[in-house]
């Protein structure tokens, strides 16, 4: 099948084999949560890249394209960071190779600059037209999203204390202010008058939606269907901190709950 990516498939099944082999030179385990999250991030870079999203994008359907840069942004990072332990990468984070630049990259100023620049950046009529025709191209934009997107995660997951979770106040502020350039890159698309990336204009439109509207529907999708699951995430974090009543810091939920259990 066309749609069967093979170097989507050897990806997945080489950040599988690295899970695995962790657990297996550890012989430490792993909850089911946490090894649900992980498999589950697995799935959705399967659906995708390697499945009908993946196919009506090829088609031109801009708002498949949308939903599949999304589900690869804003949906896989976070599976990703729930499924893995601070026991996995305490040893990468003992080379100061990896330690220093990984405490710059993961800093939260700059992890949302880099995220939403590259937000704009891949929008760019030029650089997404090119996305659209060059499939190398396509392949590592599709490399640089997921990585940024772990990025713009780690402050409101981080699974090492190394490299700390924001406080609950600041994760949801955090979340909020991504509305904006979020919505400064979807209001343009959504109201725009004309099509703005030519490729879609080119050759027969799937469904026989017309391009204008199938731009407007990719917009809205990113302004109001990716903004309202951001909303939602904002809200689960305020109702910790609301259970939590006793400590703002995610980071030293640890040594309250021992500290309790004692």
């Amino acid at each position: 099948m066309e749609d069967l990516h093979p170097s989507v498939i050897i990806g997945v099944l080489a950040l599988a084999a690295m899970y695995m082999g962790a657990l297996h030179i550890s012989g430490r385990k792993v909850t089911r949560l946490q090894a649900a999250s992980f498999a589950a991030a697995l799935i959705v870079i399967l659906l995708a890249l390697c499945g009908p999203i993946d196919e009506l994008e090829d088609d031109g359907l801009f708002t498949a394209h949308m939903a599949q840069h999304l589900m690869l942004c804003l949906l896989m990072p976070p599976l990703l960071l729930l499924g893995l332990t601070d026991w996995m990468l305490r040893p990468l984070l003992l080379n100061r190779a990896v330690r220093t630049p990984a405490r710059v990259l993961c800093n939260p100023l700059v992890a949302f600059l880099v995220y939403n620049g590259m937000l704009v950046v891949v929008h760019s009529p030029g650089l997404y037209d090119l996305i659209c025709r060059n499939e190398a191209v396509h392949i590592a934009i599709h490399l640089v999203m997921m990585m940024t997107g772990v990025m713009l995660w780690w402050p409101l997951l981080s699974p090492v204390p190394e490299l700390p979770r924001m406080n609950y106040p600041a994760q949801m502020l955090y979340l909020f202010l991504l509305l904006i350039p979020m919505a400064g890159v979807a209001a343009p698309i959504s109201f725009a008058t004309s099509v703005i990336y030519p490729w879609y204009l080119e050759g027969p439109h799937p469904f026989g939606i017309a391009p204008l509207a199938d731009q407007m529907t990719g917009g809205l999708l990113m302004w109001v269907g990716a903004g309202f699951y951001i909303i939602c995430v904002a809200t689960l974090i305020f109702y910790q901190w609301a259970q939590r009543d006793d400590c703002d810091d995610p980071t030293l939920r640890p040594t309250l709950e021992l500290r309790h259990s004692r």
